[in-house]
């Protein structure tokens, strides 16, 4: 016994070294459990996402873990993170999105991972870079007829000057020509549900169904909105050309690959990714250039140099006319840097290794596109907008500026990146100059909301005066023809 005892002894502290050594290798980041069950963090995550997120960094560190509604949310902030977070073999996109998009688009989990390679190669080749010519045309003579519906007297809250040029030019070229409706109470109807789905998207894509009855009203009635015009949208030809749709591009694949049965589903989806992102780019993008009078005045001047002083003539947006107005482009850069996604993530598969942390597989590694723009490593005066730095980017080869995340990188980059730039310059440019009363108010000044980070999605915000009123339309007529592409935008890192 007196022989054995040491020999045991040793070996059970070989075993307690290796142990520790093991589980010091294996340290997880700091971890924000909060101290309910289940919900964890959620209530405090919940109430302001944005500044928890950058509370955190302050007080953890780099690299920390939130627990929320049942789910470990890994933060990175810094460089070696993002690398893994962009590079890493060991996350992966597809495996952190599918439930939440179960939950907004009822698209069943296999047929998920089945079509989402296929579509997005399909989107990127669509609305890619070499197909950039014919939609904007589309999408020039669209805002064109949008703009004579709503006539040249009145007045009208940004948002909603923006809501009811884009939604219909998006619908109509996206899916079908036709397909938004042109009766008053079936618009109002479609702008209730569709901005009762957006605005509860987040949380619809987290909670059960059941407990979003009001959401859960609206998602059911675009659903079936789509049910009852699926079969008009594969059948529609252009009068024009004979061109598809994407929509209709895309059914094709929905169709031979799985069923019809999930094509409306796919339907709300994508008018989701679109729609949700044109409208707030285009609404910030007039508003930080109506805020910024030197701005606005050197922009008027290219528009002036290009096509002349406003008149009643439509006028057509060649991809060269673009290239002479590099300013604007500049200033929806700007505006997508100062207004980008909250968070993108990806699920850990395997566990990997971020500074002194291992970060273990089922996590949700999550990127704050958001906090990463305001990094003054990147971005020197962070909170300000200055549209002249983009001028440094190489935008010919879609090149951007260093910690530029608003399209996404990596294997699934916005395939719309291109045509959301050039679409948004479009709607910088005018379609026809018309006379009396403009669309952004009268003068209401209450822009200070532009410079609260906080609050990412202002309601009932006017723009302020800026000009007199024929040179006001003159500008927002170009810069919605510029933003018409943003509605494409968001098709890549949201369906990505």
């Amino acid at each position: 016994m007196e022989l054995i005892s040491p020999t045991v002894i040793i070996i059970l502290g070989f075993l307690a070294l290796l142990l520790f050594f093991q589980r010091k290798n294996l340290r997880g980041p700091p971890c924000i459990r909060g101290w309910i069950p289940w919900i964890g963090a959620g209530f405090e995550f919940g109430k302001a996402p944005l500044e928890f997120i950058e509370k955190a960094r302050i007080k953890y560190g780099p690299v920390f873990t939130v627990f929320v509604m049942g789910t470990r949310m890994t933060f990175v902030t810094e460089e070696e993170g993002i690398n893994v977070f962009l590079k890493s073999k060991e996350v992966n996109f597809e495996l952190a999105v599918q439930k939440p998009v179960y939950r907004t688009a009822s698209i069943p989990k296999d047929t998920f991972f089945t079509l989402h390679e296929k579509l997005y190669v399909t989107i990127k080749g669509k609305i890619g870079t070499m197909n950039l010519y014919q939609l904007t045309g589309q999408l020039t003579e669209e805002l064109h007829e949008q703009l004579e519906k709503l006539g040249t007297h009145g007045t009208m809250e940004l948002n909603n000057f923006v809501r009811h040029l884009l939604y219909p030019v998006s619908v109509n070229i996206l899916f079908q020509k036709g397909l938004f409706p042109t009766n008053e109470r079936k618009i109002r109807e479609f702008h209730q549900h569709f901005q009762a789905y957006d605005e509860g998207f987040e949380y619809g894509s987290q909670m059960p169904e059941c407990l979003l009855s009001h959401w859960s009203k609206s998602k059911k009635w675009l659903l079936a909105l789509f049910e009852k015009n699926i079969p008009g949208i594969k059948t529609y030809r252009s009068a024009k050309d004979n061109s598809v749709t994407l929509m209709q591009t895309l059914l094709d694949i929905i169709e031979m690959e799985r069923n019809e049965e999930n094509s409306p589903n796919y339907g709300l989806l994508i008018l989701w990714a679109s729609l949700s992102n044109a409208v707030p780019v285009a609404f910030w993008t007039l508003g930080f250039v109506l805020s910024h009078p030197s701005v606005h005045k050197t922009i008027v001047e290219g528009i002036s140099s290009v096509f002349g002083t406003a008149g009643k003539d439509k006028i057509k947006v060649s991809e060269d006319d673009l290239k002479k107005l590099p300013l604007i482009r500049w200033c929806i850069l700007e505006t997508l840097r100062l207004r980008a996604p909250g968070i993108i993530t990806r699920k850990v598969m395997k566990p990997v290794q971020i500074l002194n942390y291992t970060v273990p597989s089922g996590d949700l590694l999550m990127l704050s596109p958001f906090w990463l723009h305001r990094n003054p490593k990147y971005f020197p005066e962070p909170e300000v907008f200055k549209p002249e730095r983009w001028k440094k980017a190489n935008l010919e080869k879609n090149a951007f500026l260093d910690g530029f995340m608003a399209f996404g990188s990596g294997k699934y980059q916005c395939p719309g990146s291109a045509l959301g730039i050039a679409g948004a310059s479009i709607k910088n440019k005018p379609c026809s100059q018309p006379s009396g009363d403009d669309y952004l108010g009268e003068g209401k000044e209450d822009i200070e909301f532009i410079n609260n980070y906080k609050e990412c999605r202002v309601r009932n915000a006017q723009t302020p005066h800026c000009g007199d009123l024929r040179e006001r339309v003159y500008l927002v007529r170009m810069i919605l023809d510029f933003l018409g592409k943003v509605a494409f935008e968001g098709l890549g890192e949201r369906l990505d």
